[in-house]
């Protein structure tokens, strides 16, 4: 069997903040509440829409109404792939390992109409073999069958898959499911959130070094 590679997408693989501060803008405007700056908006993600909302009211000390996440949801996944970007390396390197026989997996707890919209948008969406969103399976990370779910898509298996991302949740679903763990240190992650990874990489590249050494795959 082959190796696997999961990934998580957002702060990971693309840096989607000033999308996502856009439309968090456009649905803070709509109720004259304050913007928000990308750095805001940037320690707001990682947990989801719903969680991304409802951060975004608190700091305004509020609730949010009830047609807020469907309207941030549907705003976003319009606007998805209009100011994001790939992290540098990511291209490179994930036709690298596609070529070299890694199977590559998403995992992200973004919705998943939105990643494929980003994924294909960012062009690197052929080399990725299945996609596990937030609202794919009925858990997300951190729960390990999140990724768990993503590995058996892609057709990976547990021993021989390890999981890079840039927040908690990664990690902590990584250890859960059993697989190794490199922190995305270039993310949007605090370092206090590669507590518990197998390894830290500082860039793309490294990453795939990391990855190779990790399951002794070439």
């Amino acid at each position: 069997m082959g190796p696997t590679l999961l990934l998580d997408l957002d702060g990971t693989l693309v840096d989607s903040v000033p999308d996502l501060t856009s439309a968090l803008n456009r649905l803070m405007a709509r109720r004259s509440l304050a913007p928000f700056a990308a750095a805001e908006t940037t320690r707001l993600v990682g947990d989801g829409v719903a969680k991304l909302v409802e951060r975004a009211f608190a700091a305004r000390g509020l609730v949010p109404d009830s047609g807020a996440v469907a309207e941030f949801s549907a705003d976003y996944g319009a606007h998805a792939a209009v100011a994001t970007r790939l992290f540098p390396g990511v291209k490179e390197t994930l036709t690298v390992l596609a070529r070299d026989g890694w199977r590559l997996g998403v995992c992200t707890n973004k919705p998943e109409a939105a990643s494929h919209d980003v994924l294909a948008a960012m062009g690197i969406a052929p080399l990725i073999a299945a996609v596990g969103g937030g609202d794919s399976f009925p858990v997300r990370k951190p729960d390990p069958k999140h990724l768990l779910a993503t590995l058996e898509q892609a057709g990976g298996v547990v021993g021989r898959a390890v999981m890079c991302g840039d927040h908690a949740n990664d990690v902590a679903a990584a250890r859960g499911a059993g697989l190794p763990c490199i922190f995305a240190g270039w993310g949007y992650g605090t370092p206090a959130m590669a507590e518990g990874a197998t390894a830290v990489a500082q860039d793309v590249p490294a990453m795939a070094v990391i990855a190779r050494r990790l399951l002794g795959a070439g």
